[in-house]
């Protein structure tokens, strides 16, 4: 009887898979190896591509994150003008004294004197 010099449930070992001197996994690439390869200098100046920095602006609306926790933010607060992400925040959110209101809404560059 003959035995297959691999079986396919039999999980391969690494030396086996490697005999020595070959690379193992994948290689990566630094951005000065990628630029090179793909030869953006010989790109029109106008085109856009990944050096070009100029680009139109999204057209997408900016996510709103949670001013307390950095969380994707689905609410706010109508009282305080502060954004939060769950139930838990929004008891934080209305214990926090006024001054301490105003300092996360400087933070987003949204500070409104509050009544």
């Amino acid at each position: 009887m003959v035995l297959p010099t691999h079986l396919s449930f039999k999980k391969i070992q690494m030396y086996e898979k490697y005999p020595k001197g070959q690379a193992r996994g994948r290689h990566w690439k630094h951005l000065k190896q990628i630029l090179q390869a793909e030869n953006y200098q010989n790109y029109p100046p106008d085109e856009l591509n990944y050096v070009n920095i100029e680009s139109p602006p999204s057209m997408h609306p900016c996510k709103k994150i949670c001013d307390i926790t950095g969380f994707e933010a689905p609410y706010s607060d109508p009282r305080t003008n502060l954004r939060y992400a769950n139930a838990e925040v929004f008891k934080l959110v209305r214990s926090l004294p006024n001054d301490y209101v105003q300092r996360y809404l400087a933070l987003r560059n949204a500070a409104v004197v509050l009544k």
